[in-house]
């Protein structure tokens, strides 16, 4: 709906640190019926909170590290009432056991496939399936091929998918459990979404990814320009994250099958899977 209110970005006047320290730099996005909250976590990673306005019901995206996650609520004074769960690694569901501990009524979602690995799950979900978090909708996405069971949250109200590390900022995730073939269905199914979707990758991989799409891609205009952009961005502690789809169809080698075919010397007939595993092995000796 063209008509609701549009998404909005506002920095924090605290500037990162070069490790992301958790206690600054947090960044708002709100719209109608909900706001996004995203802070920095552990090394790299980050964060995120999704509240609806309505219900007060708020979600934590993974769960990096538990104070930052309970810093975010205390400042906005919200209730943690869901934990949603991309995959099954540490940095991604290692606070669920405390955060559980300290808000009795949370609800656990997480992939259907890694429950076991999670542990305590409340709703178990595969892609298709649809949740509520009060009145916003989310469609879980399969996106497999970082872990087997890596799904992906879509919130049409907020336009905005929280993909964990099944792509990032000019890249995608290591592929540790999956198949090529499963991998690039993955990323597919992300770009199918509408371009203007903002995607919240879960690390600060960006700056790496850049040179690495360079050395790919090194004639891309909107590449180069963007990798200019990023390089001030982190150079004055800015967050790269969150990105649009818009923008990773024109810059992410991993998505843009059909332009990486000729730059890697890939016969005209190569699949869209080799094209993804050519870049892929490639990017892990980078």
């Amino acid at each position: 709906c063209k008509s609701r209110t549009k998404q909005v970005f506002v920095f924090a006047t605290v500037a990162l640190s070069s490790s992301l320290a958790p206690t600054k730099g947090r960044t708002i996005m709100g719209g109608d019926g909900y706001e996004i909250v995203q802070f920095p976590a552990l090394r790299d990673n980050y964060g995120f909170l999704i509240h609806d306005t309505k219900s007060k019901a708020t979600a934590a995206i993974d769960t990096p590290q538990v104070e930052p996650i309970l810093e975010a609520l205390r400042a906005k004074n919200w209730e943690l009432t869901h934990i949603f769960n991309t995959h099954h690694h540490h940095d991604h569901a290692g606070g669920n056991a405390e955060l559980c501990s300290k808000f009795s009524q949370v609800q656990v979602v997480a992939p259907f496939l890694e429950k076991e690995k999670i542990g305590r799950v409340d709703q178990a979900v595969k892609g298709g399936d649809i949740i509520k978090l009060g009145a916003l909708t989310f469609h879980i996405i399969d996106v497999g091929g970082h872990t087997l069971g890596h799904i992906a949250y879509f919130c049409p109200q907020a336009e905005a998918a929280f993909v964990g590390d099944a792509i990032f900022a000019m890249g995608c995730g290591r592929m540790f459990e999956g198949t090529y073939p499963q991998f690039t269905e993955s990323l597919k199914r992300i770009s199918s979404l509408p371009d203007d979707t903002a995607l919240y990758c879960a690390h600060e991989y960006t700056m790496a990814n850049a040179k690495f799409a360079l050395s790919v891609d090194p004639q891309n205009p909107h590449l180069i320009a963007r990798a200019k952009e990023v390089e001030s961005k982190r150079a004055n502690n800015i967050p790269t994250v969150p990105t649009t789809l818009a923008l990773e169809k024109l810059t992410n080698p991993f998505i843009r099958f059909d332009a990486l075919r000729a730059e890697l010397n890939l016969p005209p007939d190569s699949s869209d899977v080799d094209v993804f595993a050519a870049l892929r092995k490639a990017k892990d000796s980078f």
